[in-house]
Order: structure tokens, then sequence, then C-alpha cells
């Protein structure tokens, strides 16, 4: 069967796609450009596709039995506080431009709709709770705020023919190039100082297989709800001490940062339709390979 994924080059994306390449599925990626040669491990389709919510992508769908967004417009390495001095084009491509794809794949008969949410909509919970689905979430953001607001949208137009679910992700990791820890690692090994922060990470192979879940399973156990997708809790130190040890290098590691007031994600509800988690073991793994495919760039740029 074939998915379309929007946002399938991006940071998230990338890991979404190569994990239903891995499990057989034929992707379309659609973007404002065709992906790169050779960026993903197997081939992939193109099709056009944007957040303008005055632009018409049905022909986009036609061959697309689900669809996973995952495209997100934002300045460059910011989510929260991503609009800039642009809060209204960035609610109009987010919020307006997302709710017209998810209209656009129902009226197409795209069978499922995934759409790719954030923790951010619970970001005024207090420090050390845990999260869970029935909460009442309470984004501070307008990052948080659009990304809620998508969810509801999506709920609303799920029935019989279109299940719809929202995947609450946390930050992801991983170790594709170019990543979200390359400027900290390479700090760190300059001898810049590091930041003292802890936060909740998923592999964003883990998400790929949430995605999966969200394809495979009897429609009525996930039409129009929104699962948590976390993983690991770790601060800046738990990732520079595996590049560490992995270097040798003398540069001092930053302090510990306060983990107990970091509020974990419950992911009881989707661990029971069979996800399973990479842990620690899965951190520490992706920490070294990433560590080693620096050095190997680095090394061939010299």
């Amino acid at each position: 069967m074939k998915v379309l994924v929007s946002g399938g080059t991006g940071l998230v994306g990338r890991y979404i796609v190569e994990e239903l390449l891995a499990a057989g599925y034929s992707v379309i990626i659609g973007g404002r450009r065709a992906p790169l040669p050779r960026l993903f491990s197997r081939p992939v389709e193109f099709a056009p596709l944007s957040l303008d919510p005055d632009k018409e992508h049905i022909e986009a769908f036609d061959d697309a039995y689900f669809f996973v967004h995952a495209a997100f417009s934002h300045l460059l390495g910011q989510y929260r506080g991503g609009e800039g001095d642009d809060p209204g084009g960035f609610s109009r491509l987010n919020l307006d431009g997302t709710v017209k794809l998810f209209d656009t794949a129902r009226r197409a008969g795209t069978r499922r709709c995934i759409f790719i949410s954030s923790r951010a909509v619970y970001q005024n919970a207090t420090p050390g709770t845990v999260l869970t689905e029935d909460m009442l979430p309470e984004p501070d953001t307008l990052y948080g705020e659009v990304k809620l607001a998508g969810e509801r949208a999506l709920a609303h137009l799920a029935g019989p023919g279109f299940a719809a679910a929202s995947l609450r992700a946390t930050g992801v990791y991983g170790d594709l190039l170019p990543n979200k820890w390359s400027g900290l690692i390479d700090d760190y090994l300059s001898g810049r100082p590091a930041p003292v922060r802890a936060g909740t990470e998923v592999h964003g192979r883990d998400l790929g297989r949430a995605v999966r879940l969200m394809l495979e399973t009897e429609s009525a156990r996930i039409s129009g709800e929104v699962f948590n997708v976390s993983d690991v809790v770790a601060d800046t130190r738990d990732i520079l001490s595996i590049v560490q040890r992995e270097t040798g290098c003398p540069n001092p590691l930053p302090a510990s940062a306060d983990k107990a007031a970091v509020s974990q994600m419950s992911t009881e509800k989707l661990e029971a339709l069979g996800w399973l988690l990479g842990g620690k073991a899965l951190f520490e793994q992706t920490i070294r390979q990433l560590t080693g495919a620096l050095q190997q760039r680095k090394f061939h740029q010299i």
C-alpha cells in the first residue's frame, strides 16, 4: 500500500519514511521539492505538496491509501518560537494549511490520516507531572496551540472510511545526518561550554513504528484518538558522557540537570497496542553511532 508522507525529508519525517520502507510500504514524499537522489535507503515517489491553504493538492492523494502529516513550517531549528515575528503566517500555514490537507485527504478517499503532533500541547503542566492523554491540554506557546487545534480538527473529520489519529511526539533523536545534536557534540569536542538541560526523547524509528501501528491496527481502536510517543529522559551530560567515552575527549562535561523536574509522558495507551520502546540501550547505541558518523564526516572534510 502507498503512504503519502508530508515533510518526509525533514529531521523527523526521514525516520518515519525509513521505517515504512523497511516494512514494505511504498512511500510518496509530499513536499515543495523532490528529495535528493539516494536520500532514502529505497526508491520513493514524489508529489508536489505545500501548506498553503489557498492551493489545491487533491492530485497528490490519487494513489495514497494512507496519509502521514509530518510537515511543519517554522524558523530553522525552532519549533517553540518558530513563528518569529509572523505569528499570523505561522498559524495560516501550520493550522489552516494542515486542516486543508486533512480535508483534502478525506475528499480524495484516503483511508487513514496520521498527524504528528507534539508534547507541547501539555506545556503548562506542573513540573514532574506524568502526562496522560486524558489530561486537559494547556499549551503555553503558539506552536503547542497550533498542534492542539490540528489534533481537534482531525478528530472532528474522523469517521467511517476515514480513520484518523494524532501522535503527540516528544523530542525526536536518531543517528541520521543532519542531526539535531551535531552542534552540541561539536561544541563539546571543541571545548565550548554545553548547556545544562534535560528533556524527554524518543528515537525517530520508534516514532516510525508508532506510525505503523496507526496504519495497521483495527481502525476502531485508533480513530479519533491521540497517543503519547516518548521514551527516555536525558540531559546534555548523558549525551556528552557517551561522546567522551567514545572519543577520549578530556573536556569537562556539563553539570547534571534536574531530571526530577521533567514531566514524563505516559505511553501505556500506545504500548497496549503493541508498541515497544528502544529505551536506554537504544539511546546509548545511537549516540555512539552518531559520534562515529560525525567524526568520519569531519575526517573526510579535512
